[in-house]
């Protein structure tokens, strides 16, 4: 059985020799309230009593404690005025109640329902070296203190989520977040990298023209989704130690196949927009030539079809891919709306793999930092 959407996707092995590729087994984690409570006491933010303090969390499209992070810092500043701004990026304006967060802070706060595609309350601060223009919210300059949430864990061009990522690309333009994007396809936009990534040089870059002071409180997770420490400070140096941490309960190795099915659960299969994460991370373990089935039910659909096509398999994901190696998805969706994206159709695994010896299996994929060089 494995992740794939609204419920697991059974598939039958047959005789041939199937290796999964599972994550690092991690000790139970604590809970989560009592590793934010005690990060938070170990370092407040700092804020006049009064202040007007912005509080970014994630859209829907994260697996992410929202409900928590809010309670955790609604303690440790009890006597600030809350701005609550949810950082959609490009994705548009978010369903409030999807977020987990209790009505009675939504109804009191100020809240920002982040929307990059509308010029209104965007502001420009400058332009990055790179030519990023930065153009975001102006609730991150209307402040006395600008607190920044998130997940630790791999993204498959910033090589970490969170971090600056919330202010940027989070409460971003669209059109300069694009920017930004466009350097996925550097070689050194990959998971697992921060330092000489230039997307992640860029954004942070991007991010430091913000004057207003800034707080992180990062979660760090395992593949399981489960928080296992908190990181709070500095925006740049609490980030990077949380990377540390995080990185090799991501990692995992085997050599290379030339069959690679790979799957995950929802929120990432919930569209093919969102699963093109699990192409990435598991494109070191095919060979050349080889095939990826990627199982992603895909309830919501492709998503906006040429940013599908253009803006992420294009240029982010068939590079990744070694020579002569072709991508099928496994889903939900018809083979007429499949043939209108990069990838491949196919109603069933067994239909792709044919009788190939070796099969690797990789379940919970968007979630790994694979190496195929074992």
């Amino acid at each position: 059985m494995l992740p794939y959407g609204r419920a697991p996707l059974q598939f039958e092995a047959g005789d041939r020799h199937i290796e999964v590729l599972r994550p690092p087994i991690l000790p139970p984690p604590r809970p989560i309230m009592e590793l934010l409570d005690e990060a938070l006491a170990a370092n407040r933010p700092v804020v006049p009593e009064g202040g007007r303090v912005t509080l970014i969390v994630s859209d829907a499209t994260r697996n992410e404690p929202r409900e928590q992070f809010v309670a955790a810092l609604r303690r440790a500043l009890p006597r600030v005025r809350w701005t609550l701004a949810v950082a959609t990026g490009t994705h548009g304006r978010c369903d409030l109640t999807t977020l987990g967060i209790p009505a009675e802070f939504l109804a009191s706060a100020t809240v920002v329902n982040h929307d990059g595609h509308d010029p209104h309350d965007l502001v420009e601060l400058g332009v990055t070296t790179a030519g990023t223009p930065m153009r975001v919210h102006r609730c991150v300059v209307e402040a006395d203190l600008v607190v920044l949430t998130g997940c630790i864990r791999p993204h498959y061009f910033a090589g970490f989520g969170a971090g600056a990522k919330a202010i940027f690309p989070g409460l971003g333009e669209a059109t300069a977040i694009r920017i930004n994007h466009k350097w996925k396809t550097a070689p050194m936009a990959r998971a697992g990298i921060v330092d000489g990534n230039p997307c992640r040089d860029d954004l942070e870059e991007a991010v430091r023209m913000v004057r207003t002071p800034t707080f992180l409180v990062n979660g760090v997770t395992g593949p399981d989704y489960e928080v296992r420490a908190v990181v709070t400070g500095d925006i740049e140096n609490a980030f990077r130690a949380g990377c540390d941490v995080a990185r090799p309960w991501f990692t995992v190795r085997a050599p290379r196949a030339l069959v690679v099915i790979a799957s995950d659960a929802l929120p990432v299969t919930a569209s093919l927009y969102q699963a093109a994460k699990i192409g990435a991370a598991v494109a070191p373990l095919l060979e050349p030539g080889g095939t990826l089935v990627l199982a992603a039910e895909c309830p919501e659909g492709v998503g906006p079809l040429e940013t599908v096509n253009e803006a992420i398999f294009r240029i982010g994901i068939l590079p990744r891919l070694p020579a002569g190696a072709r991508i099928v998805l496994v889903s939900g969706l018809s083979r007429e709306v499949v043939e209108q994206t990069l990838v491949e159709y196919a109603v069933r695994i067994e239909d792709v793999i044919g009788q190939t010896n070796r099969v690797l299996v990789v379940p919970k994929a968007s979630q790994l930092l694979c190496d195929g060089s074992k």
